[in-house]
């Protein structure tokens, strides 16, 4: 083969190559997508659908009279299980994927019109099975919710700790360390600003004891970070802890948020015609918030790698397929507790989004729980550290012992 013919061959391999990656990162968008007009349904089935498909729907045995137990709660979590259906099966069929020309690699990237209708005979099965059962993955959708919570946490966290370093001073890059005390000041800023925010909002009364109480332990959190992040032996600095703290004060704020409307303690009051909007546009930020927090845990697969992977080819997929539907079966899940709140009895109002108490606790309980998180992130390496200087310095008197005896 001539030297020409070689170059030939090699650049059509590599284009070969370009345009499969090319066609593997916009799958997930499509993916994405589809997840979003998924989102769109469980809405449309929960406050809408009934007064257009009850007459559809009364002759299915599993709807119950006048098709009751497809709309509403339990027709959210229909569509919920039709979308983990779908994303798990997704999830089976490409969890081993690892090169560009395997035939996963065109499963996962094409062949649309084909999981379009895998996607419609995932809805019809959930729609055909009995209201019991629609219960049972109510029960387990609470769980693969915590677990969304969790690993959207952890992402969280593995940006916070990527953002750190890009903004760690170097040598080369001597305006570095100016521009991230600068970065910092804004994000502990913004935090102080939000505790008074809430404060003035939703803890002017005395009546607000809850409200107080959780703005009041959320202010102590993020004492107890600055603190932990400025101790001599942990050394993290202030970019770090003013990113998390900003994303705690916002999770206590969602928290309070999520209050049931009527006993809500807001300092403002607005007229009904102006509520509604807000309520609206809310309701539509919300969406679109569960489909990016979704996609974007769903495409941050390095951050729950427990091992360092061989230096990766140029054939090689460009994110984890199995782990991204993974995350989009746990977000459908997810979506699902959001819009009943948590709730498996009663039927949230229309336009709302994770309203109610058990929403409230949740979020507060996140809250917590994303802050000692953090906390541990920061004291387990000096832990660590400890645990070796003790066991070398027993070691080394072990020999010394003996050599007197």
């Amino acid at each position: 083969m001539s030297a020409s013919s070689s170059r030939e061959v090699f650049s059509s391999l590599d284009d070969y190559i370009v345009e499969k990656r090319k066609r593997s990162l916009r799958g997930r968008y499509y993916f994405g997508l589809i997840f979003f007009f998924i989102n769109l349904l469980a809405w449309f089935v929960r406050d809408y659908a009934q007064p257009f498909l009850s007459n559809s729907l009364h002759y299915l045995k599993a709807c119950g009279i006048g098709g009751q137990d497809c709309f509403h709660t339990l027709g959210v979590l229909r569509v919920s299980l039709g979308c983990y259906i779908f994303f798990t099966i997704m999830f089976v069929s490409t969890v081993e994927t690892r090169k560009l020309y395997e035939g996963r690699n065109s499963w996962h990237c094409g062949w649309w019109a084909f999981k379009f209708i895998l996607l419609l005979l995932s809805f019809a099965l959930s729609f055909f099975l009995p209201s019991q059962i629609v219960q049972i993955y109510g029960e387990i959708a609470r769980v693969g919710a915590g677990i969304f919570l969790l690993l959207q946490l952890v992402s969280v966290i593995h940006f916070i700790t990527w953002w750190n370093k890009f903004w760690t001073p170097h040598e080369e890059i001597k305006n570095s360390c100016s521009v991230g005390l600068a970065i910092s000041t804004i994000f502990h800023g913004a935090s102080l600003c939000g505790v008074v925010w809430m404060y003035t909002s939703y803890a002017s009364r005395a009546s607000c004891s809850l409200n107080i109480f959780f703005i009041t332990w959320t202010a102590i959190l993020l004492a107890v970070i600055i603190a932990v992040s400025l101790h001599s032996k942990v050394n993290r600095g202030l970019l770090s802890s003013g990113i998390m703290a900003l994303y705690i004060v916002f999770l206590c704020w969602t928290a309070i948020r999520s209050e049931p409307i009527i006993i809500r303690c807001s300092s403002t009051n607005q007229d009904k015609a102006n509520h509604d909007w807000i309520t609206i546009i809310g309701f539509l930020i919300a969406i679109f918030a569960i489909v990016l927090a979704t996609f974007s845990t769903g495409i941050d697969s390095k951050c729950f790698q427990f091992r360092k992977d061989d230096a990766k080819e140029e054939d090689d997929i460009p994110y984890k397929y199995g782990f991204f539907h993974l995350v989009f079966s746990l977000g459908a899940m997810y979506f699902a507790m959001l819009f009943i709140s948590w709730d498996l009895n009663n039927s949230p109002t229309k336009w709302s989004i994770d309203v109610g108490w058990l929403s409230t606790w949740v979020k507060v309980m996140n809250e917590w729980f994303a802050a000692s998180f953090y906390l541990w992130m920061l004291i387990s390496p000096v832990v660590r550290q400890n645990k070796v200087t003790n066991n070398n310095e027993s070691v080394q008197q072990t020999p010394a012992h003996s050599t007197m005896v």
